[in-house]
């Protein structure tokens, strides 16, 4: 017999695939390094969405550490007999499919199905398929399914102070949008069956399923057999285009090398710096043009931000992106030393009006600043300088001279084979810097990149003050890094013009 969850059966609805390797090699599924904070963050919804209709009853039951599923069935059935209006994780079993029921609601005269997503948006068709498949369990149950909708984050919804779940929350009917996945289940599942049952691995290419925004965890185990480099690490190519290049055998870069149809110039450089050794490539006069536009004295400034999914400061949206950290070297005159300040908020405040106010300490106006790929700077002080109308002239002067470091590379006058099609400045420093251990992340401790960072500072709220010291000094030295790694990006094209 098949036996599916609502999240198994999703899987099988993007591709038949992942339905067969997560039963015969689920050791092949590589998990991305930030799955569980979106994980975390689909859990948190989902507790605060069960309150959207007031008074509720959760069925979820646990046998150890694992979640008991007959006595969730049974849990409830008999709520369901006792016409308990709202009913929290009902679940339900059906030849082998089973599924459980973000919010199940009696009205008229029936069960309505809500779905929770975490998400802003409501028009996925993978969200139709998930609700169209709970349906289709329910009604074989003998559930008479009145409604179906989905519950999504309403991207527009402003925190002010308290938060209000209809507001925050959006409801969508889409018993229209789930008819045409209704018609796919039993076709899905009897294919399923067959397939399951064989231990030969199904004979899928790679195809539109692979791309975003669907995640899979299998995808490094289907695109292994790729050349490396592959026509897929093709820098600023779309994936269509990469996937019809791969469809026509085109899939090496000694095959896209000859290719006509690689036009652009960027896309070539890469490809050929990639197949022959060619040092590196330095276009000097376009580099100076740029440097020319720097001014001492001279910062390098770069943000870590946190993204709540449930707003927690006033004026904010779900999702919106809140600066807590900030690093800033600067050089105050030609030759002059390298200095360094840095700001990191307190745990458990909202850090926006502290780094506002430092930020203006730290940055006099008038001067020059740089930021690597510096719209996600720009864009953070713009929104201070919104939501501090007092401090806003001095943070927009500061957002108005940032000059963007990431220029000479993203333009191509300055590329080297080890960037792979890649500028970000993980992909740029290593490049240029390979044997120097104090620019390597690898070598920093606790936090690493980004999305490490963006987990840690909301975490500190609750651990000891010993690991809230020890991952203060890991934020620390990382921001640190991030504007060091700038400095000797500077000083690296000042002396390839020189």
């Amino acid at each position: 017999m098949l036996y599916f969850s609502k999240s198994k059966y999703c899987g099988l609805w993007q591709c038949p695939k992942i339905a067969w390797l997560q039963k015969y090699k689920p050791e092949e599924m590589c998990i991305e390094g930030d799955l569980a904070s979106r994980l975390a963050a689909g859990n948190e919804v989902g507790d605060l969405a069960m309150g959207i209709f007031s008074d509720y009853v959760e069925v979820t039951a646990y046998k150890g550490e694992k979640l008991d599923l007959p006595k969730m069935i049974d849990n409830t059935r008999i709520e369901m007999s006792k016409g308990t209006p709202v009913i929290c994780e009902a679940s339900f079993v059906y030849d082998g499919l089973y599924c459980a029921v973000d919010i199940l609601r009696r009205e008229n005269g029936g069960w309505a199905i809500y779905e929770v997503k975490s998400s802003t948006h409501d028009d996925k068709d993978v969200y139709y398929a998930d609700v169209a498949y709970q349906k289709y369990v329910l009604e074989h149950c003998g559930v008479n399914v009145t409604g179906t909708y989905l519950i999504c984050l309403n991207g527009q919804y402003v925190f002010n102070g308290e938060l209000k779940l209809d507001e925050l929350f959006r409801i969508t009917d889409v018993s229209e949008s789930i008819k045409c996945e209704s018609d796919q289940i039993e076709v899905l599942i009897e294919s399923a069956e067959v397939m399951l049952e064989s231990d030969r691995e199904p004979e899928l290419d790679l195809s539109a399923r692979c791309r975003s925004p669907y995640w899979c965890g299998f995808r490094g185990y289907c695109f292994r057999h790729l050349p490396k480099p592959s026509v897929f690490d093709l820098y600023r190519l779309k994936f269509d285009k990469k996937l019809a290049f791969y469809k026509q055998g085109l899939a090496s870069f000694e095959a896209l090398e000859h290719s006509v149809f690689i036009k652009n110039e960027k896309q070539r450089r890469q490809i050929d710096f990639a197949l022959h050794e060619r040092g590196t490539y330095i276009d000097r006069q376009s580099i100076r043009k740029f440097l020319n536009k720097l001014s001492y004295p001279l910062y390098f400034l770069d943000f870590e931000t946190v993204q709540p999914v449930i707003p927690k400061y006033i004026g904010t949206k779900p999702y919106a992106q809140i600066p807590f950290q900030y690093s800033l070297h600067y050089i105050e005159r030609d030759g002059g030393e390298l200095l360094h300040k840095e700001f990191l908020a307190e745990p458990g405040t909202d850090p926006r009006r502290t780094i506002a106010e430092r930020l203006c300490e730290d940055i006099p106006m008038n001067v020059c600043i740089t930021a690597y790929n510096k719209d996600f700077e720009c864009t953070r002080i713009k929104e201070l300088a919104e939501t501090f109308p007092d401090l806003s002239e001095h943070l927009l002067n500061i957002r108005d001279h940032i000059v963007d470091l990431i220029e000479p590379f993203r333009s191509g006058w300055y590329y080297n084979r080890a960037m792979g099609g890649s500028f970000s400045i993980k992909s740029v420093l290593p490049a240029i810097f390979s044997d120097d251990p104090s620019l390597d992340y690898h070598n920093l401790e606790g936090i690493h990149n980004g999305g490490e960072a963006m987990n840690a500072f909301p975490a500190m709220e609750k651990m000891t003050a010993e690991e809230r010291e020890a991952t203060r000094r890991n934020l620390l030295k990382y921001c640190e890094l991030d504007t060091y790694a700038m400095v000797k990006v500077w000083e690296e094209l000042r002396r390839v013009t020189e």
